[in-house]
């Protein structure tokens, strides 16, 4: 199975000269760094770790920089989407390739352990992300964070897979693509990762959970460090909930859950207007963006192969 590493670098040459070493260490697989109108080394960085650069004359969004990449990459038969702050272990294709084999499966996602920074002395001993989920709240979250790395030891099933680590079908990719959008671009960074698990979900693809593909990820957003980034980057996590249920969702899932989705949406509610006031924006940018995630849905549901979706699917801890 053919494979590309899709890195995406924003001004993070510091970050390549870690990621790139242990992406390029993986048997057979060629790795491309987009290089997004950075101002750094970044290209140079990838050149010498012998890394192919797609260089974006502009600087775009997380989403439309990596659609710019997959457009840019090919014919491969896997993608790994990697973030220039994540590194693989050794054994990290080794482990994950296989399961992406198996029948029906569009994805793999890695067992992601915690660092503070990206120098091996800078590991920690828990995990970061076995996976991500959308439960019957429709809120999106990552599996297992905190937890002691020795868990979620076993290989399973996963809802999706966690952006910063994320191998894929390119099949799958090209299934979920709408109007030549593989991430939503309205969407723009945060949650646009659960957004593709849940259309790859909606599609029949099915995503594996495999512990034995490690890597060090260093979070910028998650339930322990959500308080450290921008009000604006909270709001923009905020409202692209809404955008992607919008799009993935139908009155008659929504019907299926309405007690907790009703519950969850008062107690968010009362949260922005109690606590993060900078929240209640997001409101207003979701209803503005609405028709648009709205037209994407009805490109998806017509082609929906599954009748109902797993939410609150995790792998066994």
């Amino acid at each position: 199975m053919t494979v590309t590493v899709l890195v995406l670098s924003v001004d993070e040459a510091h970050r390549l000269e870690h990621c790139l070493p242990a992406a390029a260490a993986q048997p057979g697989a060629e790795v491309v760094v987009i290089d997004n109108a950075c101002t750094d080394q970044s290209a140079a960085v990838a050149k010498a770790h012998g890394a192919r650069v797609v260089a974006l004359p502009e600087r775009l969004s997380y989403a439309a920089a990596l659609n710019a990449g997959l457009r840019a990459t090919g014919p491969d038969e896997a993608v790994l989407l990697l973030n220039a702050d994540c590194v693989l272990d050794a054994g990290f294709l080794a482990a994950a390739l296989p399961r992406l084999r198996a029948t029906g499966v569009g994805s793999v996602a890695p067992r992601l352990l915690r660092a503070r920074g990206l120098a091996a002395d800078e590991r920690l001993e828990e995990i970061d992300a076995a996976g991500l989920v959308v439960d019957r709240r429709r809120k999106n979250t990552l599996v297992g964070h905190g937890a002691p790395a020795s868990a979620y030891a076993r290989p399973g099933e996963a809802f999706g897979a966690d952006g910063a680590a994320a191998l894929y079908r390119r099949d799958t990719l090209e299934d979920c693509a709408v109007a030549g959008e593989v991430l939503d671009e309205d969407m723009a960074l945060w949650a646009s990762d659960v957004d593709l698990a849940w259309r790859a979900r909606l599609l029949g693809w099915t995503c594996a959970y495999e512990p034995g593909a490690v890597a060090w990820h260093v979070r910028t957003y998650s339930p322990s460090t959500r308080g450290d980034v921008s009000a604006a980057d909270r709001r923009l996590q905020f409202r692209n909930r809404y955008l992607m249920s919008a799009k993935n969702d139908t009155w008659r899932d929504r019907l299926a859950d309405a007690p907790p989705i009703a519950l969850y949406e008062v107690l968010a509610l009362g949260h922005a207007l109690l606590r993060e006031r900078t929240l209640l924006a997001g409101y207003g940018e979701a209803r503005r963006l609405r028709a648009g995630a709205r037209r994407r849905g009805r490109a998806v549901q017509s082609r929906r192969r599954v009748r109902r979706v797993p939410f609150g699917l995790t792998p066994e801890r």
